[in-house]
């Protein structure tokens, strides 16, 4: 069975939330799925997976939350040429940089040679009916893009 891998990020419970509901459907379509807060995992875990996924909020004005940084930077030194990404994560709209650490850490993946197998997610503070679906849809286009 296809293995995804979802490594995140979380203060409020938001982003846990978010990577809980992707969590979710992607058990539905078929797959084993392994979810982790970053501080628990290695980027190197993500060698192992079909699906590598990232779900982060953003701190403050644009900035990564300092828990995920050391996984953040240790990603871009990977290979993961061959395998399918995909980024979700929370943030406020009063800011200026709206979840700006869902952006950096497509260019974090786009370094190692992933595919980004669905458009980014990203949601403001928490998880609406209308924010439910565009993660279940992504979660469905992320596996369509192994198949």
């Amino acid at each position: 069975m296809p293995l995804a891998k979802i490594v995140y990020a979380s203060m409020t419970g938001n982003t846990e939330e978010i990577a809980d509901i992707v969590a979710e459907e992607l058990e539905n379509l078929g797959m084993d799925v392994e979810k982790d807060e970053c501080t628990q995992v290695d980027a190197e875990d993500f060698k192992d997976a079909d699906l590598c996924i990232v779900a982060t909020y953003t701190y403050d004005d644009g900035e990564l939350p300092d828990e995920i940084v050391d996984f953040y930077e240790d990603l871009q030194e990977l290979d993961l040429a061959n395998k399918i990404f995909g980024v979700v994560g929370s943030g406020d709209t009063f800011y200026e940089e709206f979840c700006k650490s869902v952006d950096d850490f497509v260019a974090a993946f786009e370094k190692t040679g992933a595919k980004q197998g669905a458009s980014s997610v990203k949601v403001d503070l928490a998880a609406e009916e209308e924010d439910i679906q565009h993660l279940e849809k992504f979660a469905k286009t992320l596996v369509e893009q192994l198949n």
